[in-house]
């Protein structure tokens, strides 16, 4: 059978099969509308969290965490109530307003504390959200073998957007300020709105074809209890084992941001400045994530499995944090951020993805939104005030980062088993009993 020169291309990058290119591609560029408006406007973020001080944003992570508990249930409803071609294209299109209008408000100059506050739970809170909805969908539309092959690849169209959204940033923030950069992040969102329509005639077309009545019977509500998320998860070891991985993800993150933001609040004195910083920190991350995203990720995953994915990066955070344990320098602390967030966009967030493929559609959406979102943030916010306390003490950055290695250890025993499961399970979809088993 002849293919395009695009699919001979893009089938030595990555194992994509020819009938599966058009998926594919508008799945990457959604991702890449998704994750380059997100990291347009995550600098603006983070130079607002230096303006409010990091006490301040420590106990904003707690506001965040209870405002992920109110989200994902009324998610939940809304999964519940309506078919996935409309709600969808809609959470894409109440972020991209509601970045415009934090825009709007910031235009007088610097943000007040109220508008501050709220922009930073409002963005800590969606951009777990809208990548737990990305990925909530290509589990359903692809199955295990396929996610193991284009995952990586897909996860590519992500990162080139977190690339290309802080450059972005990076060079025009001193033209158009912040307020211009929330715009620039909301027209990408709007892009995101006609990605995700073209991806679900591509998905209701694929299931016509597979005898599905027309995509209908696979676009219908899910229905079920709003709050079923949460059940779902208490009951099944190997949902509370995705849990756990993502808590143990999260306090090592949490316990190196907030290093971060003393250290680039003291460096650095002008708010543009530091946005300028923060944005190139993100892209130069990406740049190096997206080559392995690309060329490594899925032959990784094909043949090594999915327990070299989950547990690299944790065994090289334990060096990492030691490292700074030692050294408690700027150098050391950028070169452990951009191992930690390249090895995670690259190797782990894949590697979680993969994990939800075998398991049925109420699962996909409800609970793993509630472990990606109000887990994930309420770790976010125990760490930080964890951290806080330890340093109120009297106690130096060093005692955090051995504090850091320990949860870094933990964190590669708990990829490790969830890597073994997953790997030595049958490539069928799971019962509903081997889910709670």
């Amino acid at each position: 059978m002849s293919t395009s020169p695009l699919a001979r291309i893009l089938s030595r990058a990555a194992p994509i099969e020819p009938r599966e290119l058009p998926a594919v591609i508008a799945a990457f560029t959604l991702f890449f509308c998704v994750l380059g408006g997100y990291f347009a406007v995550r600098p603006v973020r983070e130079t607002v969290g230096t303006i409010l001080g990091g006490d301040r944003v420590a106990n904003l992570w707690v506001v965040t965490w209870i405002a992920s508990l109110i989200i994902v249930p009324l998610y939940g409803a809304v999964v519940s109530r309506f078919r996935r071609s409309v709600f969808l294209p809609w959470t894409y299109g109440a972020v991209a307003l509601a970045l415009a209008l934090v825009g709007i408000s910031f235009r007088g100059g610097e943000p007040g504390v109220t508008a501050g506050q709220f922009f930073y739970v409002m963005i800590s809170v969606l951009n777990l959200f809208l990548v737990s909805v990305f990925w909530s969908f290509l589990v359903e539309l692809f199955d295990s073998g396929q996610a193991k092959r284009l995952f990586g690849f897909i996860a590519a169209g992500g990162t080139a957007g977190a690339l290309i959204g802080p450059f972005l940033t990076d060079m025009t923030v001193s033209v158009i300020g912040n307020p211009g950069v929330l715009f620039l992040g909301a027209s990408l969102f709007v892009v995101a709105i006609v990605c995700q329509r073209i991806l679900l005639r591509i998905w209701a077309r694929e299931a016509a074809a597979s005898g599905a009545a027309g995509g209908e019977r696979h676009d219908r509500a899910i229905g079920g209890n709003p709050f079923a998320g949460f059940t779902l998860v208490l009951k099944s070891p190997y949902l509370l084992g995705i849990a756990s991985f993502v808590v143990l993800l999260a306090t090592a993150s949490t316990f190196l941001y907030f290093e971060q933001l003393r250290v680039v609040e003291a460096t650095f004195a002008s708010t543009e400045e530091r946005t300028r910083v923060f944005a190139r920190i993100d892209w130069i991350v990406q740049s190096l994530t997206i080559i392995a995203q690309i060329f490594i990720t899925g032959r990784v995953a094909s043949r090594l499995g999915l327990t070299v994915l989950l547990t690299i990066v944790p065994i090289a955070m334990i060096f990492g944090f030691l490292a700074l344990a030692t050294w408690n320098v700027f150098a050391v602390l950028a070169v452990v951020m951009v191992m930690r967030r390249a090895g995670e966009y690259a190797f782990v967030r894949p590697g979680r993805e993969m994990l939800w493929s075998r398991l049925d559609r109420e699962t996909k959406y409800k609970a793993k939104n509630v472990i990606d979102v109000p887990v994930y943030r309420g770790a976010d916010a125990l760490a930080a005030q964890v951290q806080s306390a330890v340093l109120q003490t009297g106690a130096g950055a060093g005692v955090v980062a051995l504090l850091g290695a320990g949860v870094a250890a933990l964190w590669a025993l708990n990829g490790w088993w969830l890597g073994r499961r997953h790997d030595a399970a049958p490539q069928t979809a799971p019962r509903a009993a081997e889910v709670k088993g």
